[in-house]
């Protein structure tokens, strides 16, 4: 898994957070909550993920931890998510068709 430079992890993240204070101390100004939705978006492609909540997340939680500490909570993440195959082997059948 490639990795973002910590540096610009950092300055993307102190983007999200000071646009965020902003957009909610005047969330009428539609510049303001663009500006903001587009720091959003940053920080979901340079963390991979695809909620700007949980982009900001990961951001803190790869500035706080070790490269190898955070690829292998994300890793464990993965394992969690991903789905298991339980019960019997499903059986291929041909359609009278498929001749």
């Amino acid at each position: 898994m490639l990795l973002p430079a910590k540096a610009e992890v950092a300055r993307q993240l102190r983007r999200y957070r000071a646009w965020e204070r902003v957009m909610l101390a005047s969330p009428a100004d539609r510049t303001v909550r663009a500006t903001f939705e587009d720091s959003g978006y940053t920080l979901c492609v340079l963390m991979g993920k695809r909620c700007a909540r949980e982009a900001a997340d990961a951001a803190e939680r790869y500035l706080r931890l070790g490269v190898v500490t955070y690829l292998q909570e994300q890793d464990a993440q993965l394992c969690a998510t991903a789905p298991v195959h339980r019960g019997p082997p499903v059986e291929l059948t041909r359609s009278p068709a498929g001749r």
